[in-house]
């Protein structure tokens, strides 16, 4: 019996504390809870949570971006822009050069021609009377000139070979006998190497020839788009010019409409004075190299007339040409004469021509003139050289009346004393008014 009893007061006593055990771990798990037993003391409140202090706001790319920066990526991408479409224009006009170049002439050829048109009407002739006289007697002078020409050349060309055949002679004699004791084997060496050269490239020389034809035949197609657009803008260029400036926005085109006559104006008197000193530059050094017995001195002088339309190049080209002629037909000497002449005539037209007879149409930097030369001629060879210039002076004169223009029209704005204004705005423009061709 005692064991029995010891046996269950033990067991009472593991209940016992089994119960203390399982009421521990209940109280630690509701605290955990944040409950409290019903007999534990009151528990402090808990402290009210911190406010949710959010992050500071970020910045927007754009402005997180130094300034400097910013400002050269805009002009970046605008330069990029403008030069995709400088690029896909140039290649629009090297796709079309030779339209663009035909009507270029045919445009000079116009302002050369104009001013007879105007002085046949004024005599009582209707206008398409008058463009047809002025376009045949144009017609008639050039055919004249081109058969002088061949006339002179082949009227020269036999005196022209022997003279060569014996200034190659006579190099061959000073090679040998000069300072530098060329041995005659090795000029016929020399010799050889050259008609070896011709005999190799042949076929290249033939497909130059044949170049050479289709430059021929481009040349005759631009004569005539030239020879269109100038019977068309001689009979009916006040309204072509009025149909185009419809292409202008509305707002613009009160000051493209003033602009046109001014830009015309000094187009004129630019090709006008340029025939002119071509002129004088063709007879005067013509006139030195047949004083000179230099051959084919006409002709050189029509080369001279022509290479005068090339500012600066073309002086030097035709210069060029005059004294290796003189120097291969008639010596040393003759040669340096002619350089004389052509010298002393290129520095009259330089300095007193120039300046008398453009100098109020072209108001341009001589730095401006050889860059638009050097620009006209890699874009579009001798024809470019020809336009670069009064395509400067035309866009030069264009500027300054538009710039004067935008000057008034602020003025009005802002009620300022009335200045010059309507047609006497051409007054404070840049370059020549109709008054000064």
């Amino acid at each position: 019996m005692s064991k029995m009893s010891d046996w269950l007061d033990g067991m009472g006593e593991r209940a016992s504390r089994f119960a203390a055990r399982r009421r521990e771990l209940t109280e630690r798990r509701e605290a955990e809870r944040g409950l409290a037993p019903a007999d534990a003391p009151p528990a402090e409140p808990a402290p009210p949570p911190r406010p949710h202090q959010p992050h500071a706001p970020r910045p927007e790319p754009a402005l997180a971006i130094p300034w400097g920066m910013r400002v050269a990526a805009e002009a970046a991408w605008r330069l990029l822009v403008f030069a995709g479409v400088l690029y896909v224009l140039m290649r629009v006009v090297s796709t079309v050069s030779l339209v663009i170049i035909a009507f270029s002439a045919g445009l000079l050829v116009t302002a050369l021609l104009q001013p007879t048109v105007e002085r046949l009407q004024r005599l009582g002739l209707a206008r398409g009377l008058a463009t047809a006289l002025t376009v045949l007697a144009g017609f008639v002078a050039i055919g004249l000139i081109g058969w002088f020409v061949t006339w002179q050349v082949m009227e020269n060309a036999d005196q022209l070979t022997d003279k060569v055949q014996h200034a190659i002679e006579d190099g061959r004699k000073w090679l040998a006998e000069g300072p530098f004791k060329v041995s005659k084997t090795q000029i016929d060496d020399i010799a050889g190497n050259l008609s070896d050269w011709l005999g190799e490239n042949s076929a290249e020389v033939t497909s130059k020839g044949l170049e050479g034809v289709s430059y021929f035949i481009e040349f005759l197609s631009g004569a005539a788009i030239a020879a269109f657009t100038t019977i068309f803008l001689l009979y009916d260029g006040k309204r072509i010019w009025l149909w185009t400036l419809n292409f202008v926005p509305a707002p613009a085109r009160e000051a493209v409409a003033g602009a046109g006559p001014r830009v015309w104006a000094t187009l004129t008197g630019y090709v006008r004075g340029t025939v002119l000193v071509a002129f004088v530059d063709a007879v005067f050094i013509g006139l030195g190299l047949f004083l000179l017995d230099v051959p084919l001195a006409v002709p050189l002088g029509v080369l001279v007339f022509l290479f005068a339309f090339v500012p600066i190049l073309g002086a030097l080209v035709s210069g060029s040409v005059a004294v290796v002629i003189a120097f291969v037909t008639n010596g040393l000497f003759t040669a340096l004469l002619a350089l004389g002449v052509v010298l002393l005539v290129q520095q009259i037209e330089g300095h007193v021509l120039q300046p008398f007879i453009l100098g109020r149409m072209v108001r341009v930097h001589p730095l401006a003139v050889v860059l638009a030369v050097a620009a006209g001629t890699l874009i579009a060879g001798i024809a470019g050289a020809v336009v670069a210039v009064p395509l400067i002076a035309v866009v030069n004169t264009a500027v300054g009346y538009l710039r004067a223009y935008h000057m008034e029209q602020i003025a009005r704005r802002e009620g300022a004393p009335p200045g010059p204004h309507g047609a006497t705005i051409a007054e404070v423009s840049p370059g020549a008014g109709p008054e000064d061709v």
